[in-house]
C-alpha cells in the first residue's frame, strides 16, 4: 500500500497546503504497522493515514503543528511497556521511531509514485538528521532523483544501500558518519523500499488455481496460470485475478527470471505437465516450488523426476503434498492452506499454532550490518 505521501501530498502541495508526515522509521519489539507507515497533517487541520492505528497519533498531530509552527524536524520515540499498551493504541509493547517533518521533496516524491504506478522498483531515503533532515531523494535501478543535501558522498552511499535493499525487498534504517563515510553513526537515513511485487507462477487451470489466484492477489502477489489447454483456459474465472497464458510450462518458464520471493505452484495432476514444469522450476530462483497431489502420487513422481537426472538435493526444494496440514478439502481451503506454508516458510516460521508457541508474534526486524 502506498503512504500517503505519495497518494495525498503532491495533491495537497498543488492546492498550495503546508503538508506534515510523520513517518514510523523504526520499531523495536512488536508493533502493529511495518516501517513505512505514514500519516499527514496539514496546515488546515486534515489528518489523513496511521502509524500505530491508536493514540500515539494525538501526539503526533501535536509534532505536525509544531512543525507547522516553526519547529525543527525530529525523531519522536514512543516507548510503550505492554501494560500501557491499550491505552495508547498499540497491540503490545515496543517502541516506535517517527519521524516528523515538513514535505518539500516534491520530485523525489512524483519520481517514486511514476516507478510504483508502472510496476518499477525505487527506494525513497529520507535523511533524519542535520541541517538538511527532511531531505529525499528517490532511487530507481538506473538513476536518482533529488540529493539528501549533505555532501556527495552521503548521496554516493545512500544510494548504493538503497539499491541494495531493492534486491531484498526491504526496508531500514542506515547510520553514516557526518561526513556521509558508512562506518558512522552520526546521521541516519530511512531506506524504504517498493520492491516489485512477487510473483506466482500456476501450472494448471483448474479450480484450485483459480481460488489460489483470489486470496495471493489480496497479499500482493502477481499471479500466472499456465496451461497448454486452451478449452482450460477460457473460464473468465482464471482471467479474473491472473494473467492467463498458453504455454507449455518448460516454454513459459524459459523466458522467465524468478527470485527467492518467487513461487511456482504445479496443479496439473498430470505427468507430462507436472514434470517438465518441476524441472524447469528447479533450474529456477524461485523461493518456494510446491506440487498438490497424494504422498503417493508425489512418491512415483520423485522417481520419474530421479530418472531424469533430476538430483535429492533439488527433490528438497519442492513442497509436496503442498500446503499446511489443516484438513483442506475444498479450493479455497487449500488455498489458504498452501499460501499459509509460503508465509510461514517465507518468514522463517514453522506455521504452527500460536496458542502452542512461546516467544514474539511479530518477528524482530534484523538491524542492518554496516556496509563494508
Amino acid at each position: 500500500m502506498l503512504p500517503p505521501s505519495l497518494l495525498l501530498a503532491p495533491r495537497w502541495l498543488d492546492e498550495g497546503r503546508r503538508v506534515v508526515a510523520a513517518t514510523l522509521v523504526e520499531t523495536v519489539g512488536s508493533a502493529p504497522l511495518d516501517p513505512g507507515a505514514q500519516m499527514l497533517v496539514d496546515d488546515r487541520g486534515r489528518v489523513e493515514g496511521s502509524v500505530t492505528g491508536g493514540c500515539v497519533e494525538g501526539a503526533l498531530v501535536e509534532e505536525a503543528q509544531g512543525v507547522l509552527a516553526g519547529a525543527p524536524p525530529r525523531v519522536a520515540t514512543y516507548g510503550i511497556t505492554d501494560s500501557q499498551a491499550a491505552d495508547v493504541g498499540l497491540m503490545c509493547g515496543g517502541t516506535v521511531r517517527v519521524f516528523v517533518h515538513e514535505l518539500h521533496a516534491r520530485e523525489a516524491l512524483e519520481a517514486t509514485r511514476e516507478a510504483v504506478d508502472e510496476g518499477r522498483p525505487v527506494v525513497l531515503a529520507t535523511l533524519l538528521d542535520g541541517a538538511a533532515a527532511g531531505a529525499q531523494m528517490a532511487v530507481l535501478e538506473e538513476s536518482v532523483v533529488g540529493t539528501l543535501g549533505h555532501t556527495d558522498l552521503l548521496d554516493r552511499n545512500a544510494t548504493r544501500d538503497a539499491r541494495g535493499f531493492l534486491d531484498e525487498g526491504r526496508s531500514a534504517v542506515r547510520r553514516y558518519s557526518d561526513e556521509g563515510e558508512t562506518m558512522g553513526s552520526d546521521l541516519r537515513v530511512a531506506i524504504h523500499a517498493f520492491a516489485t511485487p512477487p510473483r506466482m507462477v500456476l501450472f494448471g487451470a483448474i479450480d484450485f488455481s483459480a481460488a489460489l489466484a483470489r486470496i495471493a492477489t489480496e497479499i500482493g502477489y502477481r499471479v500466472t496460470i499456465v496451461d497448454a489447454r486452451q478449452t482450460f483456459l477460457q473460464s473468465p474465472r482464471f482471467s479474473e485475478h491472473a494473467d492467463v497464458v498458453l504455454s507449455w510450462p518448460d516454454a513459459y518458464l524459459a523466458g522467465q527470471e524468478l527470485g527467492p520471493r518467487d513461487a511456482v505452484l504445479v496443479f496439473t495432476h498430470d505427468s507430462k505437465f507436472d514434470e517438465p514444469a518441476l524441472i524447469s522450476a528447479l533450474a529456477s530462483a524461485a523461493g518456494y516450488i510446491g506440487a498438490l497431489g497424494s504422498r503417493r502420487t508425489h512418491a512415483d513422481r520423485e522417481e520419474r523426476l530421479r530418472a531424469t537426472g533430476v538430483s535429492d538435493e533439488d527433490l528438497r526444494r519442492i513442497s509436496s503434498p503442498c500446503g499446511l496440514d489443516i484438513g483442506a478439502r475444498t479450493p479455497a481451503e487449500t488455498a489458504i492452506a498452501v499460501l499459509g506454508e509460503i508465509l510461514a516458510l517465507r518468514s522463517g516460521r514453522r506455521g504452527g499454532r500460536l496458542t502452542e508457541a512461546s516467544g514474539p508474534i511479530h518477528p524482530r526486524p534484523a538491524q542492518a550490518a554496516p556496509a563494508s
